[in-house]
């Protein structure tokens, strides 16, 4: 039990770490996140196109 409130005291008391970050992991957050949001995008547009693309092809073959 000791070393648990030991452990939560430590973690509540230690400071921040003073690191630069740099400005590539600011471009990569962004290629991901702008990543994630086109492939959202386009799963959405391939459920909706795709049984319009069959109506149409079905309407044209008649």
């Amino acid at each position: 039990m000791k070393k648990y409130i030991s452990l939560l005291l430590y973690l509540l008391l230690v400071s921040g770490a003073y690191a630069y970050i740099g400005p590539g992991i600011g471009a990569g957050v962004f290629a991901v996140v702008f990543g994630i949001i086109i492939a959202i995008f386009l799963g959405l547009v391939s459920i909706i196109w795709y049984p319009f693309k069959r109506l149409i092809k079905r309407f044209k073959k008649k």
